[in-house]
């Protein structure tokens, strides 16, 4: 009797926690799967700087010459996911330079302001403030262009296209990367770029022959990574009268040590749509740059660069009858010392521009630092 009483309690026991058993299992199964299922972790919020700053030594013809230290421009860099496939680009610039007013010198600015839907390489879609489809020299801007002097110089020929601030455009654009054919297009808000209510169409076209460059920004040399050779086609179009369009080539050659040399070249034509003289309803000219990267050098932390640019620009249809149509020759070399690539550099540079008219003939020596993080 005792034993079947013993049994009889077991069988019971064991019933009762049947159901409990079950649940837990149920509720582990549950969360395991839900782990399974959960969605990868985002990347990380990335923060950047950069600064330039130089010595300008400025001798116009027929004018006092100056001896200035600038703050060229420091710049914020903010990237950050907001899901897998939209992210979210900050960036400010503080300008120490600015153009001929004084209000446009040492002001902060909102320099990039972009919303990223990045569904594949072939899919990208962009709009706020951002580079709208241009040159190169506009894609790869001063922290990634070649030489020093890229925009100060005034050549009248490279990023000559409209923009609201240091080449952006409030808009939207589309860009797809197809293996090593990158398109672009977009629609840019008018009255803050030009003044009109119109608004600017753009356009870019490029095709790398050799290897590809990924993303929708530039650089203007790979200090010997890449083997490059590159053509772009770039338009903007205002209306029915106002257009604006470039021919860009960069070729880029590995040699041996770590050694490269580079060729980069462009020509444009801006119609009343952009151009670096407001007076002047035509600006077209071209530009040739060559460099020379030297060897790696046992134990030292960089290598040396020579290089050379020269331009020329024509300007034609004034507004007023004493703007006589004028050209203007510009010269630069730079010897560089690359320590890092774009992130540390010091260049030592030499620019001489030369007017037929106009323009005042001007010479400059000095020396620039870059530095990134």
């Amino acid at each position: 009797m005792l034993s079947e009483l013993v049994g009889d309690d077991s069988r019971a026991t064991a019933w009762r926690w049947t159901p409990a058993l079950l649940a837990s299992s149920l509720v582990l199964l549950t969360a395991s799967g839900a782990r399974a299922q959960a969605p990868a972790p985002l990347p990380p919020v990335t923060v950047g700087g950069g600064v330039q700053t130089a010595y300008v030594h400025d001798s116009p013809d027929g004018g006092e010459s100056t001896d200035r230290f600038e703050l060229v421009t420091v710049r914020l860099y903010v990237n950050g996911p907001v899901t897998n496939k939209i992210n979210f680009t900050f960036n400010t610039e503080y300008d120490g330079i600015g153009g001929t007013s004084p209000n446009e010198k040492n002001r902060l600015i909102v320099l990039d302001a972009i919303g990223r839907f990045e569904y594949s390489p072939k899919f990208n879609v962009w709009a706020g403030r951002f580079l709208p489809p241009s040159d190169r020299a506009n894609l790869y801007g001063p922290y990634y262009a070649h030489h020093w002097n890229v925009y100060t110089s005034g050549e009248g020929v490279q990023d000559g296209y409209p923009f609201m601030a240091v080449g952006r455009d409030n808009g939207v654009a589309y860009w797809g990367q197809f293996d090593k054919v990158k398109v672009s297009g977009g629609i840019f808000d008018g009255p803050s770029t030009t003044g009109s209510n119109t608004p600017v169409e753009a356009g870019r076209i490029m095709v790398d022959f050799w290897d590809p460059e990924p993303g929708y920004y530039l650089n203007s040399t790979y200090y010997g990574a890449k083997n490059l050779l590159a053509v772009g086609l770039a338009g903007q179009v205002q209306g029915t009268d106002k257009t604006a369009w470039s021919v860009d080539f960069l070729l880029e050659k590995k040699l041996g040590g770590g050694s490269a040399f580079t060729v980069e070249s462009e020509y444009a034509d801006y119609d009343k749509l952009g151009g670096y003289n407001g007076n002047y309803g035509n600006d077209k000219g071209a530009y040739v740059l060559g460099s020379y990267l030297f060897p790696s050098v046992t134990g030292a932390p960089g290598k040396f660069e020579i290089l050379g640019k020269f331009a020329k620009a024509n300007y034609s249809k004034g507004l007023n009858p004493v703007d006589v149509d004028y050209s203007q020759k510009t010269t630069e070399v730079n010897f560089n010392y690359i320590i890092k690539d774009f992130n540390a550099r010091v260049m030592i540079f030499y620019l001489d521009k030369r007017f037929n008219a106009v323009g005042v003939n001007d010479k400059q020596f000095g020396v620039g630092l870059q530095l990134q993080m």
